[in-house]
Formats: C-alpha cells, structure tokens, sequence
C-alpha cells in the first residue's frame, strides 16, 4: 500500500471525464446534462408530402354547419394573411412609435399593405407584415427574413385593451429576484419556422437545410384544420363523393373522434396547450400523448411552488392536478367544442360542472358564499380564476379551490384577490377557513414548501419528500416536479426513491426517474434502466436510452443490447428531427460525449452555438471534450469566451480553474476556484480544488476549504480523508484520527481511510488498534476483492516473523 499523497493531479478533473459521466460521487468537471426547453408550439403534424390532405373546403360538402363554426373560431384563425380586410376590423391605428432596445418602431397600415418601419442609428427599414398569429387576446405578426425564414415581428396588438405593445416586452418573466430580460426580435426563439409554426397551421413541414441553414417550409392551410384532429379525409372524400346521399357506410374512412376515450380526446388537444418538449416529428390523432412529448413541470420557476401559473404555461401541467381530471372521466369537450368555444357562458356557466356537481351547482349560493346574480357564484369564478401574462387571459384549469394562505406563503394569485383586490390574502384567509372547516389548504401548503425549499437545494425535509413520492395518492405533478428537483441532491438516499420512480404508474414519472439515474450508474440501477427501455411509453424508453449512452453494448445480453438500440435509436431521432434546434445538438452533443465520442461532440456543440452564440452550457462541454483529445489551447480559448458573455458562471470558472490546474498555471486556477466559489457557495468541488492549491503554503486555509468541502458534501470520502490526511502533515493527530474514524465506522467503500488511519496508528504505536482497522477493511465487502486482499497481506505482516 501507498501513502495518500496530495491529490492535486489525482483531481485535476479533466482527466476523469468518462467517470464523471457514468458514475456518482467522482469529484470532476462540472459537466452541464441534458437540457429540456420548453416547446409551446414545437411539433409537426404529419408532414406535408408523406401524407395526402385534402384541406377543409372539402368538408363543406356536407358539414356546412360545423364548417363555419370552425372557419370563425379561433382554431380556424390561429393564423391567417395579413389583409385589409383584418387590419379594418381588428386593428386600431398606432399612436406613435414605441421604443425597444435602441431601436424606435412604428407600424404602418395603408391601402393593401401594412409593414413595420424599424429606425435606428444605421437608419431605416420596413419589414413588411404578411401573416397574423392569434387574435383572442393578441396579434402577432410575421415578416418574411432571409433564408425562408418567418420571424416575429417586434410588435404585437393586444385585442383587449385596443393598443400596440412591444412583443418581446409584454413577455418578460417576473421570477422575484431572477434577471429576466426581453429578446430581441430577431432572437430565434421568434422565429416561426421552429417556434410557433405547429399550432397555428395545419400539416406543416418546415424543410430545414442545415447546411444551407436555409427553410422551404410549407403547409395545407393556415388556421388549424379538420384533418389535424381527424386524420387524411382524402379517402373520406373520395367515398362519399362516390355514394348515393343516403348510403351509410360502416367504414367512413377517416378517423373518428366520438370513438376515442377520455385520454386520447385529451391527448389530442394537449399538444398546443402544453408546455413541453416533442419527442418526435409528428402527433397522429389518437397517440398517447407521452409517445410523443414530455411535458414540463414545477421544476420550472414559471410556475409558482403550489403549481399556480406564473407565466407562459399553456393549461396540461394545471390540468393534470386537477381532481375532476384525476377521475379519469373529463375531458376537453365536456366543457369546449371541437372549435374551442365553451359550450356554455355567462350565467349559464354553472352548467359545464354538471352533472357531477349538480347538488352544487343547484345550490350555488350555499357553496360560493356569494349572491346568485354576481360574478362570485359563478363556479369558475374561484376554481378557474384568470390571470394576465403577456396580454393574454389564461384561466386555471386546476380547478382547485382558492387558497389564500398559499399566496401568503408563495406569492401566487388566489381567485379571492383578484376580485377583491382591496383586500389582503390573510382577509380571504379568514373566510375561507370560516366556510370550510375541513383545511384543504395544507396538503398544498406543505407541497408547495417542498417544492420551494428544492428549487433553493434545500434539503432539510428530504426524508419526507422522498417518502411522498412512493404514497400511492400522490400528486402526479408535485412527485414528478420533485424527482426533476432532485437531481441538484447530493445525498444519496435519494436513489432508493428515484429507482422506485422508475416503476411508478405515470409515465411522465417513470421517465423523469429514467433521467435523474443518468449520474447514478449502478449494477441495479443499470438493470432497472434496460428494464425500462422496454417501457410501453416512449417517453420512458428514449430518457433510458439518454442515461445509458456510456454503457458498453457488447457487454450486454442480446435482448437488452436490442432493446437499447431501439431505444437510443428513437432518442437519436428525436434529435436529428429538429435540426434547426440548438438545443437538439447540444444533447446530440452529449450523447456522444457519454459514448467517449469527443470530436463528434466538440461538432455538436459548435454546432449548437451556431443557433446560440451566447449559451454558456455547449462551451463548457465543449471545453471538456477538447480536452479529452489534448486540444487544451481551443479548451480554455472556449471557456474564456463563456467568461466573457457571463464572467459569474460558476460552471465555466470551476471547468477553467480545473484546466488551468491540469496545465501547471496554479495562481490562475486558485483564482478561477474562487471565483466559481463566489458565484456558487455550495460547491464542493470549488472547495476541494481550493483546499488543494493552498495547501503546500496555508495549511490552515487548506484545512478551512476542506472542512467546507465536507461539510457541502459529507458523503464524499475524498474530502474526508484529504482533511483527515491535512491535519496530520500539520502536526494535528488528534483531529486526523478522529475524522477517519467517522469515515471508517460508516463502511465507505473508500480504501484510502483505511489506509491512512492504519499508518497513522501504526506511527503512533498502536498496533493493535491499526489492525483492528484493517480487519475492518477486510471485513468491508463494498471494497472489491483484490483491495481487501492487500489489507490482509498488511495484517499478515504485522505478525512479524
């Protein structure tokens, strides 16, 4: 056995990048994972050219009636030319010109035409308007740009209040303390093609050239039409033009919706009302909705922590913590028609809660507490409330009931406030726990702490959050919302759990565990991610599949190596589907990363920053893999590029201390570590390095940095036994001692503990003692066989001869 020396080039974590892909507890790199953005309107309905469409004037035919309720609604004009016509009725005329970012815009509606007139220092231009978006609560408006791109013009109409506002400007997020700040119109997350396109026409294909980046999209109609819910009606059309009027055939030729069950009438209608993240290039009719999307959660700061909507959201994440949707028997069209419209308003709006609720709804006054002709006893009033982002009016379809001890505690709306807004949240408090002295507030509350507690990596209640995930009650978003938040744990009794998440009911639950095991590559939790990437849904078989990519396939069975490659297949789809995606190559990026592929990740990740110059992740992986080719000077040139656009990234100072420790440069790393430090205090990583490079000078700092490394991450024995190992070259024993044999009556599977404490008993005289620590060791059988055979070739020869 050898001495413990100091572990400076041991962890210069450059060189364990493989290890810090596939297994847990390496102190490394800090390698940023897999990202998921959202995608309000990010698929494509069955692309144009592979399947014949026949457009919705041919169902005027024979459905007049439906046709025109269909070509008036807002699914019908989802998207539509820019005409006169639209700009007389719909549009007011601006009242000046509105200043964005430096630059100053005016719009401009005459006879025929109507354009955006752009001034800044270079000077004039116009951007002519040729399509608008939307129209329920706000306009928007596109212009066409070079290279076949679509863009959303910087500014946008808002419906309700009759004025013109800054597009980008209305959306910015209002997270408390978070920066956020407004986009640039030009931005690419406004441009159609990739961004908005699915949802407001029908059958579209974008036609993406990546190596011309270059769009020849098109589509069937604007609007979103009959064949996007139903199907090709080609074959329809053809028969039933070919019939006499009165024939009825058994096969219609088209699909069906009246057949469909709740889930799949649901899943039909979630793809533009969700925030999510497609899965594949096409949605057909009918499809399970997690085959074909994921879906985001609480994780999101867009969300309030009680799952009240703070932002942009889109209705699926509020909907599924629904109770009258957990009964598996609402659907959308118990309460909208196939055209959005709501099947019954105003004072008759009672009625959409019938026929479950109908004791209350003929009692409404006793329920609601509220006079019979006010907007009080209207049911959506307090369990679908309004509120406003961006210009546009989203209600609550979590259908719960106020709670105004949650906008105490979190700051989120309650259906009280925001009509009487003269009072207080402790004023509607009051009433509420008045009228109801059952307190359904608190199951909420408590959720909500949670979820508040670990976007903060606070993880104090850590034992209770874990157990809530195996409660068979458990709330399908707020679980699926913590095992995502876990993932920034670094306790490991979180594995348990998340391996018991992998066979939870919901997919969107097993596919989130399937993630968070990507860092945690165990014998079992290998076994339990081959198990799942024969999973029914394939949301949980391509996560597998992404969490897998470091494992060996000819190691594997045949059945799991075939199983494997069709799930990695499907993910890798995924991927090159969207290949106008930054985003799409960064996790191609990655996934070669894993697969010890490094030149075809640098491509991936240079790739990625095509789209996004400024995305600090791609570079920090980037630097990584050029360093695991020897490509050192194109490592720190990308991470010194990452400083530049944010020099507080604590990913990118830390990617950079460890580079420049590798190299020699020891003064430039101690600054980069603290750096890193600064910006995040809960690195241990930093910590450590820090410990390390002070060491051979300031002991007593080095001793300082280690004790917070461990203190930031106790169930990492290098820190430990690096502290344990400072103290005695410092002459102190004692607290050397001590501190191993904490690490030592814990049975880490971490030979150098034993090692140490061993020797320093051994120097000390304690002989008998030291053995005793060896046979702790031999006894220890998480340390593999060989390591526990040199502690008994050590105890043998303290026998002596």
């Amino acid at each position: 056995m050898t001495e413990l020396t100091e572990p400076i080039a041991k962890t210069s974590c450059f060189t364990v990048f493989a290890a810090v892909l596939v297994s847990a507890g390496v102190v490394g790199a800090q390698f940023i994972g897999p990202q998921t953005a959202a995608r309000p309107h990010s698929t494509e309905a069955a692309p144009v050219g592979q399947i014949p469409y026949i457009g919705s004037s041919s169902c005027r035919e024979c459905h007049e009636g439906f046709y025109q309720k269909w070509a008036t609604s807002h699914h019908g004009l989802a998207m539509q030319p820019y005409t006169d016509e639209l700009a007389s009725k719909e549009l007011t005329p601006p009242t000046g010109e509105i200043e964005i970012l430096g630059a100053r815009y005016l719009v401009e509606i005459n006879k025929g035409e109507g354009w955006v007139l752009e001034r800044d220092p270079s000077g004039e231009k116009k951007y002519p308007i040729a399509h608008a978006m939307g129209g329920k609560n706000v306009y928007y408006f596109l212009t066409p740009l070079e290279r076949g791109r679509l863009q959303v013009l910087p500014l946008a109409f808002d419906v309700r209040h009759k004025r013109w506002i800054d597009t980008t400007g209305s959306a910015v997020r209002h997270f408390g303390d978070q920066r956020d700040e407004p986009l640039d119109w030009r931005d690419p997350a406004l441009t159609f093609n990739t961004s908005c396109h699915s949802c407001h026409v029908s059958q579209l294909s974008t036609n993406y050239d990546l190596e011309t980046d270059t769009y020849h999209t098109e589509w069937t109609e604007p609007g979103i039409n009959c064949e996007t819910c139903h199907g090709s009606a080609v074959e329809h059309v053809k028969l039933f033009r070919s019939l006499p009027k009165e024939e009825s055939p058994s096969d219609i030729r088209i699909l069906s919706t009246r057949k469909f069950s709740v889930e799949q009438m649901n899943a039909l209608c979630a793809p533009c009302h969700a925030k999510m993240a497609p899965l594949s290039s096409s949605f057909p009719p009918g499809s399970p909705f997690f085959d074909h999307f994921d879906l985001i959660t609480l994780e999101d700061d867009d969300f309030h922590p009680d799952g009240r909507d703070l932002g942009e959201n889109y209705t699926l994440t509020s909907w599924l913590m629904s109770p009258c949707v957990k009964s598996g028997e609402l659907s959308c069209m118990h309460c909208h028609t196939s055209s959005g419209r709501m099947r019954f308003t105003g004072s008759e709006s009672n009625n959409l809660c019938l026929p479950c609720h109908e004791e209350r709804v003929r009692n409404a006054t006793e329920h609601t507490h509220h006079p019979a002709d006010s907007p009080g006893n209207l049911c959506i009033s307090c369990h679908m409330p309004s509120t406003d982002f961006a210009r546009m009016r989203r209600s609550d379809h979590s259908m719960r009931p106020p709670m105004p001890s949650a906008s105490m505690a979190f700051g989120s709306p309650n259906a009280c406030n925001l009509c009487h807004s003269d009072k207080d949240a402790a004023w509607a408090d009051k009433l509420v726990r008045e009228w109801r002295t059952r307190d359904y507030q608190a199951p909420v509350l408590q959720l909500g702490h949670w979820i508040s507690a670990a976007r903060q990596d606070d993880w104090k209640q850590l034992p209770e959050m874990l157990a809530y995930l195996g409660n068979e009650d458990r709330d399908e978003i707020f679980a699926n919302s913590l095992v995502r938040l876990l993932r920034g744990c670094e306790d490991p009794r979180k594995w348990p759990a998340v391996l018991n998440a992998l066979q939870d009911r919901s997919p969107l639950i097993r596919g989130s565990a399937a993630e968070s095991l990507q860092g945690y590559l165990t014998q079992t939790s290998v076994r339990a991610l081959l198990d799942a990437t024969r999973d029914p849904v394939r949301l949980v078989r391509v996560r597998a599949a992404a969490s897998l990519a470091g494992i060996p396939e000819d190691r594997l069975q045949d059945s799991d190596r075939e199983s494997l490659s069709r799930a990695t297949k499907d993910y890798l789809d995924i991927l090159h589907a969207r290949s106008d995606d930054s985003l799409s190559h960064y996790n191609l990026g990655i996934h070669h990363a894993r697969k010890g592929e490094f030149e075809r990740a640098i491509e991936c990740y240079e790739t990625a920053l095509r789209f996004q110059p400024d995305s600090i992740p791609p570079m920090v992986n980037a630097s990584i893999a050029y360093n695991q080719i020897g490509a050192n000077d194109k490592a720190e040139a990308i991470l010194r590029r990452a400083l530049a656009e944010d020099p507080t990234n604590s990913a990118a100072n830390l990617n950079l201390g460890l580079l420049l420790g590798e190299l020699g440069r020891l003064s430039e790393a101690e600054r980069a570590f603290r750096a890193a430090f600064a910006s995040d205090p809960k690195s241990a990583v930093a910590a450590y390095n820090l410990a390390v490079l002070v060491s051979s000078d300031r002991p007593d700092e080095a001793i300082s940095w280690c004790e917070t490394a461990r203190t930031l991450a106790p169930d990492e024995p290098k820190y430990t036994v690096t502290l344990a190992f400072y103290f005695r070259r410092n002459g102190q024993i004692a607290q050397a001692i001590s501190t191993l044999r904490g690490a030592t009556a814990a049975s880490v599977p971490y030979p150098d503990a034993y090692t140490l404490l061993g020797q320093i008993l051994e120097e000390a005289g304690q002989h008998g003692e030291a053995a005793e620590v060896y046979r702790a060791a031999i006894a220890n059988d998480q340390l593999p066989s060989e390591v526990r055979s040199m502690f008994r070739v050590r105890l043998e020869s303290m026998k002596g001869p």
